[in-house]
């Protein structure tokens, strides 16, 4: 007889009648599982890494079993009973069973019975992984992201929303902090109010005044008539001053009795007027060292920083990037009329490899640049910018684990599942084999290890004696043993 491959799931009989119980063991054998038999239910076999266990069983043992494991590593149970009614068939259903036979067990009919719960735990692990990935998908307003850093923002967000206090955005260029400004207005009591943005960089220094406070006919050269400023145009919602840095000193005082008393007059006028207004402020440059510097007033600054949200660079939540480069190519795709149909595993791990110093704006449009210039359906890293292009990691894992590169389109999930192998093959490297101590690396459960290294062909290779492509004598890497089909 064959012996059971190692990938083979793992089946427990129980079975007081121990010749009945080996026998089951040899006819699950004959099919290719791993069987075991025991007399009874023992404490502890639910910590044992086992696929389906048949065999009688009381409510105790189920519940005890449910008690003992997570849902996605329990073990699948199909009951067997001599003497069977309906109401025991649905009282072990209930209770969580995953099939009912009565005795004799017909192996056919036990055969398909277990191919079943095998399948449906499998199923079970996927969605529970992909409840998981949906999980880390965190958004506010327009914006999504997987990194747990946003996730804090978008929650010190949404704290403050209602509220009237001034909001400082913290960055670099091109994180995203207009986007978030409009998102916290929207998310907050002021959403039907008007969103009015000024960008103190944009304009000279002697004109930012007029845009902010507004002007009376004849203030200065070419006022030919009485014009509000931002602050008026912005009363009931919320202001959004980015880069206000590049605010001049004697601009920063007005700014600064604006927002403690919330009046002001327009420029050549005498009128003082009042503003309900929320004030959101933003920078790329450090306040605290212009303030050092004393380039910008150190009281304005505690005044705007009331609530200070620092939005991480790109770099820093680089999961990110595979995420935001999909829901970008979707909709430069869409807008453009292009026939673009998804990335290469090598153009992904390209755009995962790089810096991005830009940030999301530059990854934005390096994807719409991409999907406008790219001649085939399939992008590949010669098709990003060559500073892009030229990160792509060199060199793969080691020749038997490694898989060829393919341009073949895929879905994002199984675009992914080439780095996910090199990332599950360097850590079992880096373990010796050892599968506690790989999951406890990856901070995954055990049964979700052995799903991965099952899909990845990688149950049979002996990592114990094995090293990775970087040690300058690497060991030869043994050939997977045949297996026996007959």
């Amino acid at each position: 007889m064959p012996p059971a491959s190692k990938s083979s799931p793992r089946i427990l009989v129980l079975e007081a009648d121990l010749e009945h119980a080996n026998e089951l063991v040899d006819q699950l054998a004959a099919a290719g599982y791993e069987a075991k038999a025991l007399p009874e239910w023992e404490e502890g076999v639910a910590t044992v890494d086992i696929d389906v266990i048949i065999g009688e069983a009381d409510t105790v043992a189920l519940e005890e079993l449910a008690a003992a494991c997570d849902p996605e590593d329990a073990p699948a149970w199909i009951l067997l009973a001599a003497f069977g009614s309906i109401q025991d068939a649905v009282g072990a259903m209930r209770a969580g069973a995953a099939d009912y036979i009565s005795k004799p067990v017909p192996i056919d009919r036990l055969l398909m019975s277990l191919e079943r719960a095998i399948e449906r735990r499998a199923l079970f692990s996927q969605n529970q992984r992909l409840l998981e990935d949906l999980g880390r998908r965190y958004s506010l307003g327009s914006m999504q992201s997987t990194s747990d850093s946003m996730c804090a923002v978008f929650d010190t967000v949404r704290a403050v929303a209602d509220t009237r206090a001034t909001v400082l955005l913290e960055g670099e260029s091109g994180t995203g902090k207009s986007l978030l400004a409009r998102s916290l207005h929207e998310a907050g009591s002021r959403r039907d109010g008007p969103f009015v943005v000024v960008n103190c960089g944009a304009l000279p220094h002697d004109l930012l005044e007029s845009e902010l406070f507004g002007h009376v006919k004849g203030a200065f050269t070419g006022a030919v008539a009485d014009r509000p400023g931002k602050f008026e145009l912005a009363e009931g919602g919320t202001l959004f001053l980015d880069e206000i840095a590049c605010a001049p000193l004697d601009l920063q005082v007005k700014l600064l009795r604006l927002l403690q008393e919330r009046t002001f007059e327009r420029v050549g006028d005498t009128k003082t007027r009042t503003a309900d207004v929320r004030v959101i402020a933003a920078s790329n440059e450090d306040l605290a060292e212009a303030v050092q510097a004393q380039r910008f007033r150190e009281d304005l600054y505690y005044r705007i920083r009331v609530v200070a949200v620092r939005l991480p660079s790109l770099r820093e939540r680089a999961g990110d990037v595979p995420f935001l480069a999909e829901h970008f190519l979707n909709r430069f795709v869409k807008e453009h009329g292009r026939a673009i149909e998804g990335y290469s595993t090598r153009a992904l791990q390209a755009l995962s490899a790089y810096a991005w110093p830009g940030n999301v704006r530059e990854l934005e449009n390096a994807i719409e640049r991409t999907v406008l210039l790219a001649t085939d359906p399939v992008l590949t890293p010669s098709d990003f910018p060559e500073e892009i292009a030229g990160s792509a990691p060199k060199g793969a894992p080691h020749p038997e684990l490694s898989e060829t590169t393919s341009t073949e389109i895929l879905p994002l999930r199984l675009a992914l599942e080439g780095p996910e192998r090199e990332i599950l093959v360097s850590a079992l490297l880096q373990s010796k084999g050892c599968r506690k101590a790989t999951s406890e690396a990856l901070a995954i459960n055990r049964t979700t290890l052995f799903n991965k290294m099952r899909k990845y062909g990688l149950m049979e290779f002996d990592f114990h004696n094995m090293t990775s492509t970087d040690d300058p004598s690497p060991n030869p890497v043994p050939t997977p043993p045949a297996r026996d089909r007959s």
